[in-house]
């Protein structure tokens, strides 16, 4: 292989990591996400446009539901989960994530 071949194949393999960037989230009960319910558990979550997907480790099931991107202004250490509790049934009102300045608001 020629130097270029490797610089060109180390171009993609970094551009499609830094594209493919997901978050890992533990649900400690089940929980609401915008207008989806999610069953306590390990999950993948990925940001495309407006739209989070949350991906069950142990199953491989996908949930979408509809967000609202913000920049915080600050950059967070850690993905975290914001929940709120309503008669006993749990509602992410928004994620952090980690690494990023980014704000997720969840709604129904």
């Amino acid at each position: 292989m020629t130097m270029k071949s490797l610089l060109l194949i180390g171009t993609l393999a970094l551009a499609g990591i830094a594209s493919a960037k997901s978050y890992d989230i533990v649900l400690s009960s089940a929980t609401k996400a915008g207008s989806i319910q999610l069953a306590a558990g390990e999950y993948s979550l990925k940001v495309q446009g407006s739209n989070a997907i949350f991906t069950n480790v142990e199953t491989g099931k996908s949930f979408t539901t509809a967000v609202k991107s913000e920049d915080a202004g600050k950059k967070f250490n850690a993905t975290a989960v914001n929940t709120n509790s309503n008669n006993g049934t749990d509602q992410i009102t928004a994620i952090e994530l980690g690494g990023s300045s980014t704000k997720l608001e969840l709604g129904e």
